[in-house]
């Protein structure tokens, strides 16, 4: 099955794309980045946000597939496009497939960031969906930073 959209990986790095909507979402967390990164990494965090996902790998990964179900009617379907994990940076992209309510591409990262104190804490940012949050194009309300880190 292939891919709904044709700007493949834009959540990753660089500008994102006109003629969408995008959305991006920041979290500070007080805590270490091992923990969160590995809730993140085997689909925890779509677990904790309602999302019963069914992946055909436990982690997430480049070409896993994952079906994530919402209130027990709902599929949607997604393939992890870019997936990284380092001591400062975890995280994943993932796009929308035939039968996705919606088109596009989320990633979801977690950046170890030193903080005033000096201490190390983990950052959780979603460029959200991009290149886009539905099936017809809306101009760009925001154009989030590309992930740094490495």
């Amino acid at each position: 099955m292939e891919l709904n959209y044709p700007e493949v990986g834009a959540t990753r790095a660089g500008p994102m794309p006109p003629g969408y909507r995008h959305l991006e979402r920041t979290a500070v967390l007080d805590a270490p980045l091992a923990e969160p990164a590995e809730i993140l990494m085997t689909w925890g965090l779509h677990e904790r946000c309602g999302l019963h996902p069914e992946a055909t790998g436990p982690r997430a990964a480049v070409g896993v597939e994952v079906a994530l179900r919402f209130a027990g009617v709902l599929k949607i379907p997604c393939r992890v496009v870019w997936a990284e994990e380092s001591p400062a940076f975890t995280g994943f992209g993932h796009g929308s497939l035939p039968g996705h309510p919606e088109r596009g591409e989320a990633a979801f990262v977690l950046e170890a960031e030193e903080t005033a104190r000096g201490s190390r804490s983990a950052r959780s940012r979603c460029p959200g969906r991009s290149p886009a949050a539905s099936r017809r194009p809306r101009p760009a309300r925001s154009r989030p930073a590309p992930p740094t880190g490495g």
